[in-house]
């Protein structure tokens, strides 16, 4: 499922008020304990992140070039 920002917003939404009910459009989400919260938010924060890249709004991991010298022998 591909989560979007209105989605994020939900469920910090109900972690500021302290609520472990989420609605969004039509659908509720009744989590059980302020933990499994955060980790919704984590997972849906990590496949906004991972979409972003995905499509090139952000860039991905930076590339490293090492260079080794030496006397020649």
């Amino acid at each position: 499922m591909a989560y979007t920002q209105a989605h994020l917003d939900a469920l910090e939404a109900a972690l500021v008020k302290g609520e472990k009910r989420v609605t969004f459009g039509d659908k509720t989400v009744e989590y059980r304990s302020i933990d499994e919260l955060k980790a919704a938010i984590a997972a849906v924060k990590r496949d906004l992140f991972e979409q972003a890249v995905d499509t090139g709004l952000w860039p991905g991991a930076p590339r490293q070039i090492r260079v080794t010298t030496g006397k020649g022998f």
